[in-house]
């Protein structure tokens, strides 16, 4: 999309000008999230992968998740995690 813009081929006194527009693809999962099993007091890591680097949120059904001591949040890339600290029950 940075690609977008104005073009020019100038030569001598003469000019030729384009407009480039550049259409996003939809991002779309390379790599699903797996079911995970993990002993209480433990930690767990999900994972997924993006066609192209973008923005996560996580959730636990419907509430947004947001980092903190329970949950560690990691995007390097297309590929995003969450790990999950000191497993209770009730986090599954």
């Amino acid at each position: 999309e940075s690609d977008a813009g104005d073009y020019t081929c100038v030569c001598g006194d003469k000019q030729s000008t384009a407009s480039l527009a550049v259409h996003a693809l939809p991002v779309v999962f390379k790599g699903e999230l797996k079911n995970e099993e993990a002993q209480e007091g433990a930690s767990v890591s999900l994972r997924c992968e993006l066609s192209k680097a973008a923005p996560v949120q996580w959730k636990v059904g419907s509430k947004v998740l947001k980092a903190s001591d329970k949950y560690e949040m990691r995007q390097s890339g297309t590929t995003a995690e969450l790990v999950i600290h000191d497993l209770e029950t009730k986090d599954a």
